[in-house]
Parts: structure tokens; sequence; C-alpha cells
């Protein structure tokens, strides 16, 4: 029997596979607003970083 339906079984493990794979990514996925917030961290820490070794040079 499995020899028979070996196709359809290895489709539905990979749709399952996938489903499982976005799903996962979906939930994990930061929001925007948290996106930008940590990027204007960054920003802020690279200037204030750039300004302290002008000012030590």
């Amino acid at each position: 029997m499995l020899a028979k339906y070996w196709k359809k079984i290895g489709m539905l493990i990979l749709i399952i596979a996938c489903v499982f794979n976005i799903m996962g990514k979906l939930v994990n996925k930061l929001s925007l607003n948290k996106e930008m917030l940590y990027s204007a961290e960054y920003m802020y820490e690279n200037k204030e970083n750039e300004k302290n070794e002008n000012k030590t040079n």
C-alpha cells in the first residue's frame, strides 16, 4: 500500500513542512514598529560613537 501512495504521502509531508515553516516565520517576525525603533537606536548609537571618536582624535 505504501508503494502505491508514496508520491501523495511525500507531497503531503512536504506541504505540512512548508506550512509549519511559514507559520514559524510569521509568528517570530518582529513588528514594523519594533524594527523601526531598533533601527533608530542603532543609527543613534553609531552617530554617538562617531562623535566620540572625532572628539578623541
